[in-house]
Formats: C-alpha cells, structure tokens, sequence
C-alpha cells in the first residue's frame, strides 16, 4: 500500500505499535516505513530510547522501557512520522504533529482521519503546545480507544 497508494497497510500499522498493556503509559509509536537517511528522533530523544545503529540509512527502533512519551522526538522529526500514543480514561490519547493553520483549541471537537484521509470520528483536543526548536505543533487528541490503530490526524473543526 505505502509504494501503490503513499499509505501503510493495517498490517505496517499493527507492527510499530505497543500491546495495550504497554500503552497504559505515553509511547513514541515510530512510522518510519523505509529506510532513509535521517536521525533527527535520535539526536532528540533525551532518553536515548530511539537508536538506529551505526548506519544512519535504518529505521528507528524505539526502547518503550526507556521512553517517557515526552513528544521531544513528534517536534524533531521532519517527515512527521512519530506520534505518541497511550489509552488513558478508556480512550486513546495521542500527542501528534500539527503544521496546518488554524491550530486546534483546547476542548474543541475536530474530525479525525485515518492514514488514507478517510473520516473515522470525532477526537476531542486535549492539549496544545509548540515543540521548542522547530516550533512545530503537538496536539494532544483523545479519541475511540477502537480507533488506537487507525487514528492519523485531526483534519478540521467538527461541524
């Protein structure tokens, strides 16, 4: 799917994310599908969770024992291709990139899409904050718990 249609398979999808009992804390889930070089979550990552080896051209693996979920790495990644996930209260939460204006409010309802632009509901904004170097907004959404591996993004303003 991701070389036919620029997105990954559910299956792609499944394999970067943490069990639900893993999830109970805020992880960095990492949507690096290709091997490219890039290091920016490596570099950023002020717990040395992220590492990629000595070759810069490899995926990231992420150590969720030494991850906090701070989101450091979700600001440093230029291909916007890190979110941080948790189910918290019953749903789940995500920390995600955000680089479109307007920015979400807090306690504002927006549409939520999957990896393939399809509508899947309705996310609640949590949170808004602007990661400290590249200025980059990391919106915390919650959403279904049902939608853990199918949430991508808020896409506009619930009507």
């Amino acid at each position: 799917m991701l070389d036919k249609f620029g997105y990954p398979t559910a299956e792609q999808v499944s394999s970067r994310f943490f069990p639900e009992a893993v999830l109970v804390k805020p992880k960095a889930i990492l949507e690096c599908y290709e091997d490219i070089p890039c290091n920016p979550c490596v570099t950023s990552c002020p717990t040395g969770a992220i590492t990629i080896g000595p070759d810069i051209n490899k995926q990231p693996v992420l150590d969720p024992d030494k991850c906090t979920g701070c989101a450091v790495c979700v600001g440093a990644c230029p291909g916007l291709a890190i979110m941080v996930a948790q189910i918290k209260e019953n749903r789940a939460w995500f920390k995600i990139p955000y680089e479109f204006l307007p920015h979400p409010a807090k306690n504002e309802l927006w549409d939520a899409a999957g990896r393939d632009g399809t509508l899947i509901g309705v996310a609640k904004i949590e949170g808004i904050a602007l990661a400290s170097k590249t200025k980059t907004a990391i919106v915390t959404v919650s959403i279904e718990k049902a939608q853990l591996l199918r949430f991508a993004t808020v896409v506009k303003k619930h009507a």
